[in-house]
């Protein structure tokens, strides 16, 4: 396996620092899931690891902003602003036949029919799981150059253009796949966690392991164990298994691993270990914050929350956290199933199809208009009486039933029942899919256009300036059918 090794020993005689032995580091792993294991061994099972991975190979879209790659387009200039869907022919439905995918902050993992992930996007943190650096791919120019503002260069060829991860297990099936900003994972059938790329944190590169800093081919977790669910943060990431027990992965700075993280030992937060939660059947994450709902459906927050982000109504200021998990008491009742979050807003989706979002308002990310807003009791005002956000989970009445969510970091999208999608939230970067916008979008907007404009996504993801979907083509009379339904629903909102 191909990493970049922490120096933290004392010299030796010839002025280099030894490096812990690969066996030694496997040894200390084993040691401490042997504890975790028998530490957990009397709960019962509640979660099942998923035994296979989604079947409908799909046609996948994207749009946004794709300057570091994030579009998977080809590296043609054209390519790094796509302002509507636009479908990836890179990754065509009946030969590669992608199945799920998960989108980070600046790259997309995909995995195909064959058991294979693809991935493309900026690779400076080994996020992609191949060499992008080989001879012939064009180099982006540094951001910090003089020059840089040359918007007509072509993309790096290896990093723009998708292909297969390397390194993976062949003996294995792959389930589902997370990426954070600068790592990436996937999760197989037998429950085990392979993972590649690096954590960072305020101040710079926090490294992948305790004296790994930035693993450029996919690795075992050996702490992971049994493991049902991933989710993703920008850079932390959870795990759960299947006894319903919680594991927290990453960088702390912001609580979002769920307990305290001492500066003097912030390296101990790159070994995945528990923190109390248990009786957990889902997980999610935002940026800096995460959620559990546990199995009598109540859900919990813990991590920033200066925006009200964790939907917890308390310390509502710069750098507020909510340091450990706390019910959200709001959504109690409400048969929360999925949550999600961007930097620093919240998305939750009930059984039912009902969308709850909570968080900050300032690029419109919640998607509940500046005149509703006024209206509720829970927006918070700053000291010059501007509504700044809402911790109070609230119910999007101005969307449709929907049957899946996502969070960038600074807008937000639903897929309706009948497989359409809604926008809303920060425009200038295109993420919402919308064409050109004068302004940020208040509330959501159904995406329509000729690419997508007869499909049933199923699958949507959101970056930090890009956003990507999945679906299959519908018949004629479906089409019809749901255009018909759509179209009274928008009517509706009108009178």
């Amino acid at each position: 396996m191909v990493a970049l090794v922490r120096k933290r020993a004392a010299p030796d005689s010839n002025g280099s620092a030894p490096k812990r032995s690969t066996s030694s580091r496997a040894k200390r792993s084993k040691s401490r899931l042997s504890f975790a294991t028998q530490k957990l061994s009397h709960l019962p099972d509640i979660n099942k690891i998923p035994s296979e991975p989604n079947s409908k190979p799909l046609d996948i879209f994207v749009w946004g902003t794709g300057s570091m790659c994030e579009l998977g387009l080809g590296p043609a200039a054209n390519t790094k602003e796509v302002k509507r869907p636009r479908l990836n022919t890179l990754l065509p439905k009946d030969k590669v036949g992608i199945v799920d995918f998960a989108v980070g902050g600046m790259h997309t993992l995909a995995l195909d029919k064959n058991n294979q992930i693809w991935s493309w996007g900026g690779n400076d943190s080994g996020v992609l799981g191949r060499d992008t650096n080989k001879e012939g791919a064009e180099k982006l120019k540094d951001i910090d150059a003089s020059d840089s503002d040359d918007d007509d260069g072509d993309l790096n060829v290896l990093e723009s253009t998708p292909a297969p991860v390397e390194g993976l297990p062949k003996d294995l099936t792959i389930v589902r796949v997370a990426a954070t900003d600068n790592l990436s994972a996937c999760l197989m059938s037998n429950g085990d966690v392979y993972a590649w790329g690096t954590f960072r944190c305020n101040e710079g590169l926090l490294g992948f392991m305790d004296d790994i800093l930035i693993q450029k081919t996919p690795m075992k977790i050996p702490e992971f164990e049994n493991i049902t669910q991933l989710a993703a943060g920008k850079d932390h990431i959870l795990g759960l298994n299947t006894k319903g027990v919680v594991f927290a992965w990453g960088n702390g700075q912001q609580y979002q691993l769920g307990r305290r993280i001492l500066e003097r030992t912030r390296l101990k937060s790159l070994v995945p270990r528990e923190f109390g939660l248990k009786n957990i059947k889902a997980i999610g994450s935002g940026e800096f914050h995460a959620f559990a709902i546990t199995t009598d459906e109540r859900v919990l927050s813990w991590g920033l929350n200066q925006y009200g982000q964790c939907g917890i109504e308390i310390d509502i200021e710069d750098g507020a956290v909510v340091s450990k998990p706390m019910e959200i008491k709001e959504l109690a009742g409400k048969g929360i199933v999925s949550i999600t979050g961007g930097e620093h807003h919240s998305i939750a989706l009930s059984k039912d199809g009902d969308v709850y979002t909570f968080g900050r308002y300032d690029m419109k990310e919640i998607g509940i208009s500046l005149e509703e807003l006024s209206k509720l009791d829970g927006a918070y005002k700053d000291a010059h009486g501007k509504i700044r956000s809402l911790p109070v989970p609230t119910k999007l009445t101005t969307l449709p039933k929907a049957k899946a969510i996502a969070a960038g970091s600074h807008h937000s999208l639903a897929v309706t029942n009948d497989g359409y999608v809604f926008s809303w939230g920060f425009a200038d970067t295109y993420a919402v899919g919308l064409g050109n916008c004068e302004d940020d979008i208040e509330k959501p907007k159904r995406i329509d256009n000729t690419a997508t404009r007869d499909h049933d996504i199923l699958i949507i993801g959101a970056g930090g300036q890009f956003s990507v979907s999945g679906g299959i083509p519908l018949d004629s009379k479906d089409v019809d059918a749901r255009t018909d339904r759509i179209e009274e629903f928008e009517e509706s909102l009108e009178n």
